[in-house]
């Protein structure tokens, strides 16, 4: 029988860099990130989900990989991350890690062996052009910072594909040698531990987008070759893509079960927040019911914030407009004309009742939860950082110097808190918040233990129930179990019908729910911001 952990697991992401600094040089690293593994634990997640720890100039944050074999120094040593593996197992955390083959650093060996013959062996793991692409400056991902997806190097003298910035060369997919390659490299971390990968940019893995821009898609077929790889080599392996796709392409990375077991969920990420905006469920509920069927091995990763810009590309100019006047009211906080740097406590206000329905919905959705690091304590972001970095700023553990993250000067910090004084670690830190029973901290983890207990929300059949168009009602049934769930997006208070058929009891309520309301068994009234969590009388089979 197959497996499917990933169906009822709780992802926590973590930069390795931000998360704890065990020496004192300012920046976090994977001794500090082991010592503080509790955490994670007493949250009740069951995956961590590492970004790039890679050898790296970093000047992406990592994803710029000079060695896929290896930490980067600034983190540790090999046997740190050996000994890390260790460390989560213990706690039964199981471990993904980033999986960056779309490109490399332009300082990896591999280009620069490329450009310096045309008869390396490495010069057809890139993509070149002798003569000027006519699709130069089209598509480029990073509007405003990134002017094209070509760039002439003098040394080699042709021009190379990065669908992302000029110091991040595009691997030849089409290449036999680099598809074994990336064999090698996932059979490599494999061994050491890890549960499997989160796989950067899949759509542009697998485009082809040649000097004239004419030729297709490479085969969807190559996810399959990967998902075959893994399940051979650790059979409950999980590959969860970073796929920025419409719904209805979503089923051509899915496959049958056999390419991407997980999909992170952009469409319904972006619908969520055009909700909160407008008060109102119709655009989450919309696209719950828009969304295809999927077959049993796959699922979607849900999430409210990443590590990047919260990315609005697919609402419309007016939609998206809408949402930027609302949470981004300052140009400074909107970056490549698309997206929102912020963190979510600042976009909803800083509102508790707001940011405690959003989790509640989060963990309520179909699919599995992701949680970023200090999302759990609703951390700000400093916007005084450029472009995505606004929201990578230390976890701030205490209310003391540096957030308790490094014992290091200030000023030695790669990336400081936030000076906003709502959000610096004065205002907003673990230590505090697990003194107070009605932190956020402890609503999340409170949250986490009741979908942890229905499994049916992970694993079953989602139906999108008739309510009020400001309440989110969801149906969920898996094996003759049911949950039953409502959120209220709205600043009023909601009626909201029940089946009389069926006693339901709450699970996970917000203050001030009354079932029963106005006399009526029948009817349940949410408050402002409101959530209720319900499931049968009858014990669960």
């Amino acid at each position: 029988m197959l497996d499917l952990w990933y169906k009822n697991a709780i992802i926590y992401c973590v930069d390795v860099d931000a998360f704890m600094d065990s020496t004192g040089d300012g920046v976090g690293d994977f001794r500090g990130l082991s010592d503080r593994l509790d955490h994670i634990e007493s949250l009740g997640a069951t995956c961590v989900w590492l970004m790039p720890f890679f050898p790296s100039p970093n000047r992406d944050n990592g994803y710029d990989i000079t060695d896929y074999y290896g930490v980067n120094p600034r983190l540790g040593t090999l046997g740190d991350f050996a000994a890390f593996t260790r460390a989560a197992h213990d706690r039964g955390l199981r471990v993904l890690i980033d999986l960056v083959v779309n490109h490399t650093s332009t300082d990896h060996p591999w280009f620069q062996s490329a450009r310096s013959d045309p008869r390396s062996p490495y010069r057809d793991w890139y993509v070149w052009s002798k003569e000027k692409p006519d699709n130069h400056r089209e598509g480029v991902i990073f509007p405003g910072v990134q002017d094209a997806i070509w760039t002439y190097d003098e040394t080699a003298e042709a021009w190379y594909l990065h669908r992302f910035f000029d110091h991040q060369a595009d691997l030849n997919l089409h290449n036999p040698e680099v598809r074994e390659e990336i064999q090698k490299i996932m059979g490599f971390w494999l061994q050491l531990g890890v549960s499997g990968f989160r796989i950067d940019a899949v759509p542009f893995l697998i485009e082809d987008l040649g000097p004239d821009g004419g030729r297709e898609n490479m085969a969807f077929d190559y996810l399959g070759d990967m998902w075959r790889f893994l399940s051979w080599r650790r059979a409950e392996s999980v590959l969860l893509a970073e796929a920025n796709v419409p719904m209805e392409d979503a089923c051509q990375y899915f496959g049958d079960g056999d390419r991407m077991q997980m999909i992170f969920n952009f469409p319904l990420n972006q619908q969520i927040f055009l909700g909160f905006v407008r008060g109102e469920a119709t655009p989450v509920s919309r696209a719950l019911r828009e969304a295809p069927d999927l077959p049993t091995e796959a699922q979607w990763g849900t999430f409210l914030r990443n590590h990047d810009e919260l990315d609005l590309g697919r609402l419309s100019d007016d939609e998206r407009q809408e949402v930027f006047d609302a949470m981004a009211p300052d140009p400074s906080m909107i970056v490549y004309g698309r997206g929102i740097r912020r963190r979510l406590a600042p976009m909803l206000g800083g509102d508790l009742r707001r940011l405690k329905l959003a989790y509640a919905l989060l963990f309520a959705l179909p699919g599995t939860p992701v949680l970023f690091y200090g999302e759990e304590i609703g951390m700000g972001e400093n916007l005084a950082h450029p472009e995505r970095d606004a929201v990578r700023t230390p976890l701030q553990w205490s209310p003391g110097r540096n957030g308790g993250f490094s014992p290091a000067a200030p000023g030695k910090l790669e990336r400081s808190p936030p000076d906003d004084p709502r959000y610096e670690p004065a205002a907003v830190n673990i230590r505090a918040q697990n003194a107070d029973e009605g932190s956020l901290l402890n609503f999340l983890r409170q949250v986490v233990r009741t979908r942890r207990a229905h499994p049916e929300i992970g694993w079953g059949t989602h139906e999108v129930l008739d309510a009020d168009r400001r309440v989110l009602g969801l149906s969920t049934s898996w094996r003759g179990n049911r949950v039953v769930t409502f959120h209220n997006f709205s600043d009023a208070e909601v009626a909201v019908d029940l089946d009389e058929a069926e006693a339901l009891c709450p699970i996970l309520c917000a203050p001030g729910v009354r079932m029963g309301a106005e006399g009526d068994d029948s009817r349940l009234l949410l408050p402002p911001f409101g959530y209720c969590w319900l499931a049968p009388q009858e014990e669960r089979r």
